[in-house]
Parts: structure tokens; sequence; C-alpha cells
């Protein structure tokens, strides 16, 4: 897909991955639709990204944990003919990592209603207005916790499991059509991932990628593109993206001071 002049739908754009897919697909010239819960940021981002690259930008205040809102939002974009080309779901989180029998249960609502329910509620409102046009591509954003589960991170660790299932399913239920959907499985991105895990504990959030040459969430964004300006004919489904200091989640080499 020439991604320039088409248009690129991104959940969670307002930080992290999110953002940076924005920025990286507004730079090859792409329309953008973006939505997250945060206006005045979106609004921001918006307004940096026409001026610097001259493409069109709509924001639109989303919670994708809504189900109400979420489908809401679908027909406005039908009714402003706003169909996306692409679709990143890229909103997501992690609340806490306690084990199982002592987490806070509110965290776990959290992370099913956003990484699980979120992505369900977007795919099933937007999906229909791709198929109809027979062109398109979904890009659902994982993790390596999706593949391997680890200490304390059991929810967490189920939602991006089961984001790796609906990946799987998307593309069995898409056969026959022109559309392709590929998952994006990042290992340890330096984003402000640890500082909502961790309530905004900054020391906790650090000491996480302390000693690492993590990868960046321009990285995953320059992944995203790869998968989507694939020739028509390759469906990359699954893409596991590491930092070379990492090999699993428990194996990590980290430069001591």
């Amino acid at each position: 897909m020439d991604v320039k002049g088409k248009t690129v739908l991104i959940t969670g754009a307002t930080s992290g991955i999110g953002e940076a897919c924005a920025r990286a697909f507004a730079a090859q010239g792409s329309g953008l639709v973006l939505a997250a819960r945060r206006k005045e940021v979106l609004e921001k981002t918006a307004s940096e990204l026409k001026k610097a690259h001259g493409v069109p930008v709509e924001v639109f205040t989303l919670d994708v944990r809504s189900r109400k809102a979420v489908f809401a939002f679908a027909d406005e974009l039908t009714a402003r003919k706003l169909i996306p080309d692409v679709l990143v779901n890229s909103a997501g989180l992690a609340r806490g990592l306690s084990k199982l029998h002592e987490a806070d249960v509110d965290d776990w609502e959290e992370m099913i209603d956003t990484n699980l329910k979120g992505l369900l509620y977007v795919s099933r409102a937007v999906l229909p207005l791709m198929v109809a046009r027979n062109y398109g591509h979904i890009v659902n954003i994982g993790s390596l916790a999706g593949r391997i589960v680890y200490p304390s991170g059991n929810v967490y660790n189920a939602t991006k499991f089961a984001v790796d299932a609906l990946n799987q399913a998307m593309n069995l239920d898409l056969a026959g059509t022109n559309l392709r959907a590929s998952l994006i499985e990042p290992g340890m991105v330096k984003t402000n991932f640890s500082a909502v895990r961790f309530s905004g504990d900054q020391a906790k959030a650090q000491a996480v990628y302390e000693g690492i040459r993590s990868l960046t969430a321009e990285d995953i964004a320059a992944s995203v593109l790869y998968v989507v300006q694939a020739p028509d004919n390759v469906n990359i489904q699954s893409l596991l993206i590491m930092p070379t200091d990492q090999r699993n989640p428990y194996v990590i080499h980290r430069e001591k001071k």
C-alpha cells in the first residue's frame, strides 16, 4: 500500500506508540483520524502535524471502553466520509504488577475494558466500513506479553494473549477479502507504559529500562509502516520485535554502572 493520501485511523494517539504512528504516517503524506481521551493533547498533535506535513488531521475525543461512544464515533466517520484505509488499534495499558491473589480488581477491569473490549468495540464498529469497500489494513498492537507469561503479569498477559487470538481470528474472518490484519508484538519499549503501570511512580518506571538499549515508540511505528506498505499479495500476520538487549522476558542484558 502506498500510504500517501490514504486515511489512517489511530486509537490511543496521544502518547507512546499511537502518537509515534501518527507522526510516522503523517510524514508519509497520510491523512489522519486520531482518537483518544485527552482532547487538548490530540489538538496539539494535530496542529503540529498539519503544519509540519500539510496533511489533513481530524481528532475525536474517544474512550474505547465505551461501547456507545465507539459506535457513535463510527457513525460520524461514515457521515463525514472518513472511512479509514488503515486502522491502528493502539489504545492499551498495563496497571499494577501484583500476584493474581493480591491484585486490585479495578486494575483488571481497566486492562480488560481497554486492551480487549476496547479493541473489539473499535474493530466491530469500523471493520464493516472497510469490508464494504473491500480494502484496507488493520494493525493490532500486541506485546511480547502475549506470547510469554511473566511473574505478576497475569491479567495484562491474558489481555495480550487475547489480542493475538483476535488477530488470528480477524485473518480467518477476512479471508476472501482484500483486507489484511497484522499483529505487532514489541518487547521492551521505553514510553510512558511503565509510568502508567506504576501509577506515576517515576523511580519504578525508570528502573524497568535501566542499563538497557530499549526499543522506542518510533521503532514500533516504523514496523507498523513496514507491514502496511508490504505488497498487496503479502500479509505479515505477526511481527515480534525485541531490543537487542532483550531476548525474552527473562533474558535481558543490562549494562552495569
